[in-house]
């Protein structure tokens, strides 16, 4: 998890508004305490940060990354609180789409945004290391798009997401997706508030990755297996996924659908309304 592997721990991350020149660096560091801080400045070419002077020094840097790991989940949980509650009050529904990366995350919101079109106002938070690519691709389809570029920090975390929605026009919206970082293992140590957390199971990876990364699975209420066209080329055995997420999430639904072909898209949108409702009374 992150908490060992030391990327809960980011140096900064970029965040780049649905309007041109809205790029926002924010440049994240701990104290010797292992308190928290951040702030935020335009993003300039050759900006550099200077970084603790004695991070020669092995036995103390990994105290101080234990430390920070501690505080910095901690801090998390503080921050995810205030986005929850930040959602509440504008009765917004947040579901936190989580998977490898290239399980469809991207397609799925976009066909997502098509069936919903003129139904629900919808915003979209996209995670990715680099490159505006899939915030450019959800534009196109009429909606808010905010790109948080991370760097090396392989998950969104709560303040991230924070600093992304306040480039949100967030009055009126009613459905917020946050496409997480493509990574099975450190986004299910981060609470960003949301409401809803799915992970995507491609039929292009193996049956038994639920087995193999159980915590995410786990805290999922959902498990949507993606790209189903494919299952029969793949070799993929729908029966032994299920079988598997039951062993380690048997409160998930299992969702089975191919944006692509359109198949399983309407029970998709049903469990998403089932959320909206619940927000909406």
């Amino acid at each position: 998890m992150c908490e060992h592997c030391g990327c809960s721990q980011p140096s900064g991350f970029s965040v780049t508004g649905p309007e041109p020149g809205q790029a926002v660096h924010w440049h994240t560091h701990t104290d010797a305490h292992g308190r928290v801080y951040a702030h935020a400045h335009p993003d300039r070419p050759g900006h550099t940060h200077t970084h603790d002077a004695h991070a020669h020094d092995p036995a103390a840097a990994h105290s101080r990354a234990i430390a920070a790991a501690e505080s910095v989940l901690a801090h998390n949980l503080k921050l995810a609180a205030e986005n929850r509650a930040l959602f509440k009050a504008k009765e917004i529904t947040a579901v936190n789409l989580v998977s490898s990366p290239g399980a469809g995350k991207t397609t799925l919101i976009e066909a997502t945004l098509d069936r919903l079109r003129n139904k629900v106002r919808c915003a979209v938070i996209v995670g990715d290391l680099a490159t505006q690519r899939d915030a450019e691709r959800i534009r196109k389809h009429g909606v808010q798009a905010v790109q948080v570029t991370t760097g090396t920090v392989c998950h969104l975390d709560a303040q991230m997401v924070a600093a992304a929605l306040e480039q949100l026009h967030l009055d009126g919206l009613e459905l917020l997706f946050i496409e997480n970082v493509g990574n099975l293992v450190c986004p299910a140590s981060y609470d960003l508030g949301e409401d809803v957390r799915v992970v995507l199971l491609p039929v292009t990876e193996g049956e038994d990755k639920p087995l193999k990364y159980p915590p995410i699975f786990h805290t999922s209420a959902a498990v949507v297996i993606t790209k189903t066209d494919l299952a029969a080329p793949a070799g993929f055995d729908i029966n032994a996924a299920r079988a598997n997420i039951a062993r380690v999430a048997p409160h998930a639904r299992v969702i089975e659908l191919s944006a692509r072909s359109g198949s399983g898209m309407d029970a998709w949108i049903e469990f998403l309304e089932k959320f909206l409702h619940k927000q909406r009374h």
